[in-house]
Formats: C-alpha cells, structure tokens, sequence
C-alpha cells in the first residue's frame, strides 16, 4: 500500500473515516472501558480527538524545547 502525505494550505476541519489497521481489540476495549467511558461519556470519537491534539500539543513543545537547547549550544 502506498502511504500519500498532503499538506493543507487552509485551516478548514476537513472530516473523514478513519480506518485502523493492525490495532488490537483488547486496546480499543481498554481505552473505552478506562477512558472513554469515564471521560467522554462514550464517546469514542470525541476521545480520538482530543488524544491526537494533546499527541500534537506534545510534539510541539518537544520541537521547541530541541530548538531551544539548539540554539543555546550554537551560542
């Protein structure tokens, strides 16, 4: 399968199916029996969400703290 990477020139929500491929059940099953159903009242979609915007909130403040160390080495 060949994986396409595209990048968005706008900030628009774009809405889509997600597929998830080699993803255990068991995994699936835990998160909605210890997160989603505690948090999200079953909402498994909103959990997903919010998982992979605090995943991105996560990647920038690591990025930034790696500049940062960066450039006070270069200094």
């Amino acid at each position: 399968m060949k994986r396409k990477t595209a990048a968005l020139s706008t900030e628009e929500e774009i809405l889509f199916d997600l597929t998830h491929h080699n993803l255990p059940a068991s995994l699936v099953n835990e998160f909605a029996q210890k997160i989603v159903m505690l948090y999200y009242q079953d909402n498994l979609n909103a959990a997903i969400q919010d998982l992979m915007q605090k995943a991105l909130i996560e990647e920038e403040t690591v990025l930034s703290h790696i500049t940062q160390i960066r450039e006070h080495m270069e200094a």
